[in-house]
């Protein structure tokens, strides 16, 4: 629903003047990111994931095996990347193909 005070923009991609407030919505909208995991279920921030295949850790020496729990995720600005913690790792970011949503 629109206020009657509010001003109307140019809205190029679709065309139309709209409401300044309805515009701001479907940028909003259009911003949001589907980050899916290797079989297609929708991630968020705060899920667990699990891998699906042993990974090698640059830079950590160390290798994270198949079936290893990742606790509270959160979203990057990519579709494919979460960052993340793990024990003695800081700042990993892993690729969205090689988890799975628990």
């Amino acid at each position: 629903m629109t206020d009657s005070s509010d001003d109307y923009v140019y809205d190029e991609e679709s065309g139309e003047w709209l409401p300044a407030s309805e515009l701001a919505q479907r940028q909003r909208d259009a911003a949001q990111l589907e980050v899916r995991d290797a079989v297609g279920n929708l991630l968020a921030d705060g899920d667990q994931v699990t891998l699906i295949k042993d990974l090698d850790v640059k830079g950590a020496g160390q290798t994270l095996k198949r079936g290893t729990l990742i606790k509270s995720i959160r979203l990057t600005g990519d579709a494919q990347e979460i960052d993340c913690k793990f024990d003695g790792i800081k700042g990993l970011v892993l690729r969205a193909e090689f988890v799975r949503k628990r």
